[in-house]
């Protein structure tokens, strides 16, 4: 990983004056620097609280002593100021300068390589569905994790699960066949997800009828719901999927192709993709042969037939793995898969699983389990858990087909971005195609970028029409602003303004001040980027780097409306707002891009 360069130069200076003024060594990982608050002077804190005891000095009197040192050792501090035990440094605009200039020359959201190989899983969807909200958050989300954490320098794996295989594929199958009359997606112009999942809605609306019928003739309500012959039915179709019978399996087959071509049209829009495909047909035969391993060395035990695992000392419970009569459950096979993952990628360091909160249980047992059947890289396993989306609707079901189709929705923001446009006017010169492009660029990014922008973890409510505002805390604004510095950095180009940045080197002129204020938040939040992308890596969390991106275009918006860019008169100081400004789009542009968001250059 990288390291801010700001601290890395602040850091070893800080432990010099502790080695010069008190004779003491400090772990540099102990100095808390920060940004200062808005309502101080500064753009560095440090907290000497945790040094009081080692240095035998009260907070305030340390935090003087050890501001004049840095004043006085460091040329890149020109002032600073102590509030009680945290020391505010003024950084040298020249340092800011300089940075821009750096920022000209590469990209600072580029890591050097790590070394480390990761496999990200997300999206794993039943082929007895067309994909919804729920999915688009799970897929964005494991798409930008594996973006940001190659752009801090890991090689990625993107895979997903296909739960192709159980009782509710069964349930689509058998619907159409009973009601189906041949329909495919070519005769009914559905996609074939949408098709396929029409069935199961069609499933459930019989097997609800039939449960009526019976409880109307006397039968009680809960053995109606096992014995409806439907049901019965589609639980026969899995035993004969189970063995091998041709006819089910064509039928499966063909089913399932119907609903891959719909998934990849969905993938193929949404931009995403997979490098390798896990079919639960081929993987729920895994990890019996390792349970019954681990059953041989006393890592689990046999009770009532069935092969239990005990993790009553981990704080959780008792879990069965293998049934009394030899069949397996998902832990198992997801033990298995797990292993063949490790086995099929050597030297993979890390494995995330993008999975909804409601499976934390699954993946605690799953972790500790792996663990004791002695696989070391059992400790990189990572469950990246997500809170469910709300709609203002209320909650989904695919049963009832009141699921938010994801096609749909991608389609209402993206009629919302053409409305928007339209009212705007702005795009006269622009062919109906080049309109098309870029209403879908701008729909898809009022989506994505709402559905990262939260914490992960909490649970979110998604508005369509807020999504889109150009104005708002969205997407389509950071957009706005990216199409914005290119159209002033192509006029600069036409009147042949246009300048190559002039600032001083970095520890050139460390005093000067030719710094506006909404220059200097701009290149401060800019020069923050690379560790919010650090962080956002290191913490598997888009949501800080969608937000910071943000804050960086808001301040860039403020700086444009109050500070002359291209009627300055002064050559050198048009040229550093000229620099700034393409710096600014570089680094937005690669953040949009860790986001799994394009930004166009004309809006």
């Amino acid at each position: 990983m990288m390291k801010d360069p700001l601290l890395a130069r602040l850091g070893p200076a800080v432990e010099r004056a502790f080695r010069q003024l008190y004779d003491k060594e400090v772990d540099l990982h102990r100095i808390g620097f920060q940004a200062t608050r808005p309502e101080f002077e500064g753009d560095v804190t440090i907290n000497v609280f945790p040094f009081t005891k080692l240095t035998g000095k009260g907070p305030e009197p340390l935090a003087q002593e050890l501001g004049g040192f840095l004043l006085r050792e460091e040329p890149v501090v020109v002032r600073f100021n102590v509030i009680k035990g945290f020391l505010n440094l003024v950084i040298a605009d020249g340092y800011w300068q300089g940075f821009v200039r750096e920022a000209g020359e590469r990209d600072i959201l580029a890591f050097p390589p790590t070394g480390r190989k990761v496999m990200v899983e997300y999206a794993s969807p039943n082929t007895n569905k067309p994909l919804h909200l729920g999915h688009l958050r799970n897929i964005f989300l494991g798409w930008s994790v594996s973006r940001i954490l190659q752009a801090a320098g890991n090689e990625v794996v993107k895979v997903q699960v296909i739960n192709d295989r159980g009782i509710h594929i069964c349930k689509s199958m058998l619907a159409w066949r009973k009601f189906g009359q041949g329909e495919t997606p070519q005769s009914s112009g559905l996609k074939g997800d949408k098709l396929v999942g029409k069935y199961y809605v069609e499933f459930d609306k019989a097997y609800k009828a039939e449960i009526e019928s019976l409880v109307a003739s006397g039968t009680t309500k809960e053995e109606a719901e096992k014995s409806a012959p439907i049901l019965l039915e589609a639980q026969e179709m899995l035993r004969r999927w189970e063995a091998n019978d041709p006819d089910v399996r064509a039928l499966w087959e063909t089913m399932n192709g119907w609903v891959y071509a719909g998934f990849n049209a969905t993938y193929d829009r949404a931009g995403v993709s997979f490098d390798r495909n896990y079919y639960e047909s081929e993987t729920y035969v895994l990890g019996k042969a390792d349970v019954l391993e681990g059953l041989k060395k006393g890592v689990f035990y046999e009770k009532d037939g069935a092969v239990w695992v005990d993790n009553t000392q981990e704080g959780l419970d008792e879990k069965v793995l293998l049934r009394r009569d030899g069949t397996s459950v998902y832990m198992t096979q997801d033990i298995g898969t797990a292993i063949k993952r490790f086995e099929e990628y050597p030297g993979l360091s890390k494995l995330i699983y993008t999975v909804g909160n409601e499976q934390d249980y699954h993946f605690k047992v799953l972790f500790i389990i792996l663990k004791k059947l002695g696989f070391a890289w059992a400790d990189e396993l990572f469950h990246l858990s997500y809170g469910m989306v709300d709609l203002p609707s209320g909650k989904m079901k695919s049963r009832e087909g009141t699921v938010v189709d994801a096609d749909d929705l991608i389609d209402e923001v993206v009629t919302e971005a053409r409305r928007m446009g339209e009212e705007l006017s702005k795009l006269d010169d622009f062919t109906e195609a080049d309109k098309v492009a870029l209403y879908e660029m701008i729909g898809l990014a009022a989506l994505k970028y709402f559905l990262l922008k939260v914490d992960p973890k909490k649970r979110m409510l998604f508005d369509p029409a807020a999504s889109i505002d150009l104005q708002g805390h969205t997407g389509p604004f950071i957009q706005y602003t990216y199409a914005r510095i290119k159209s002033l950095l192509r006029k600069a180009d036409g009147m042949g303004t246009w300048a190559r940045p002039v600032p001083p080197q970095r520890d050139e002129h460390m005093t000067t001040s030719a710094l506006l204020p909404e220059e200097r938040t701009v290149i401060k939040l800019l020069h923050h980027l690379p560790s919010v992308l650090e962080e956002a890596a290191t913490k598997l969390d888009p949501s800080a780097l969608a937000n910071h991106t943000y804050e960086l275009v808001k301040a860039y918006n403020g700086f444009y409306q109050s500070v002359p860019v291209m009627k300055e008169e002064d050559a050198t100081k048009r040229g550093f707002r000229l620099a700034l400004s393409a710096a600014v789009a570089n680094a937005t542009r690669k953040a949009m891009w860790c986001l799994g968001i394009e930004v166009p250059e004309r809006m």
